[in-house]
């Protein structure tokens, strides 16, 4: 008989607008969600984390204490579950925690990626073993170390005669492309929230568009539109990553020194950016008479995004993951939990065909609680 085995995943991504942890069950490779817990982003820390994150001024001191804080941040969000759950450390075979990404820099000389949040602190004061640092083995394979998530997804959606997509829509967007008989696709398509998100808090104090509702009192700007499409990355071919390093409130503002607009007008612009960039890439997977979009993270609540997707892809079905019974809010907390199970098994946890690595490996580095 299978061993039921527990694992917490934890996600804080690009967006920074808290921290995401699931509790679940793994059984023979299925997994189960019991729990979950939105722990929230401390405002002072996330605004030096963006300050790293945005490439303004720092020094080992900094980074260091921030590594830190962000262990200390994620262990309390961990100890929260639990007593949230009800379930006892002991019961818990490990943790998965993705770190919080200041950097990721996979296509030049000296590729990297940091992720930060002291693991060990994380084992000491959890007292359960921690696996992190995912991305680096496969980008020392010669991958772009993400996406990491779409393994997890093949694993829990399976196509029939028609492709299914996965969207992720955090602060960077990502998609997984599933088909009948070919091997898994997924890569970044572009900006997600994160541009929506810094506009909105630069001119609302709001950390982001709830509901869409500053987008939905502008109108798009062609020009500014057709301008902001022509960011090369979004011709460049998969295997491919970005993130806030690229798309960021500077970007953003260099390329409106030529327009005079009213902020909504940016901000509805911006959406409509979210909404082009997701769809130019997913119509490319189009096979079969019935083919599926499920969406998850945060901009799976944003109706205006939603509905902006759904009229660029009228072939397609547009639903969340939830009506395939996968909570869309908890997908990348549970898949770094799959991620650790898959560590700890010592199985193969990333896709070549996605990230571009010489071979499978089984990613993540194990810090033991004792």
């Amino acid at each position: 008989m299978a061993t039921k085995e527990l694992y917490i995943g934890v996600m804080s991504g690009t967006s920074l607008d808290g921290v995401d942890t699931a509790l679940v069950e793994i059984k023979s490779g299925e997994i189960k969600l019991l729990a979950s817990h939105d722990f929230p982003y401390p405002p002072a820390l996330r605004k030096n984390v963006l300050a790293v994150c945005t490439g303004q001024t720092t020094n080992l001191i900094e980074i260091g204490q921030l590594d830190h804080l962000l262990g200390k941040l994620y262990s309390d969000a961990i100890l929260a579950l639990l007593e949230h759950s009800e379930i006892n450390a002991q019961q818990i075979r490990a943790i998965g925690n993705h770190g919080q990404t200041v950097f990721h820099q996979p296509n030049s000389p000296q590729p990297f990626t940091m992720q930060l949040g002291d693991a060990n602190i994380i084992a000491a004061r959890t007292g359960i073993d921690t696996v992190a640092d995912f991305r680096r083995k496969d980008m020392a394979l010669g991958g772009q170390g993400a996406p990491l998530v779409p393994a997890f997804h093949q694993s829990i959606f399976k196509p029939g005669d028609s492709s299914v997509v996965v969207l992720n829509i955090g602060g960077i967007a990502n998609i997984s492309v599933l088909r009948p008989n070919q091997p898994v696709i997924g890569y970044d398509t572009g900006p997600g929230n994160m541009l929506m998100d810094a506009w909105c808090q630069k001119h609302t104090g709001q950390a982001y568009d709830k509901n869409g509702q500053f987008a939905s009192q502008g109108a798009v700007h062609q020009a500014l539109l057709n301008e902001l499409l022509s960011e090369p990355y979004l011709t460049l071919a998969a295997p491919k990553s970005t993130g806030r390093e690229l798309f960021n409130i500077d970007w953003l503002e260099g390329h409106l020194k030529r327009f005079s607009l009213a902020v909504e007008d940016v901000q509805r612009t911006l959406c409509e950016f979210t909404a082009i960039t997701i769809a130019d890439e997913v119509r490319k997977y189009l096979t079969g008479s019935t083919p599926e979009l499920l969406v998850c993270g945060g901009g799976a609540l944003n109706p205006l995004l939603m509905e902006r997707i759904h009229h660029h892809l009228p072939n397609w079905s547009v639903m969340t993951t939830n009506d395939k019974g996968v909570d869309s809010d908890n997908m990348e907390a549970m898949a770094f939990a799959w991620l650790a199970y898959r560590r700890i098994h010592n199985l193969p946890s990333n896709l070549p065909e996605v990230t571009g690595a010489s071979r499978p490996a089984s990613l993540g580095v194990i810090y033991p609680a004792d």
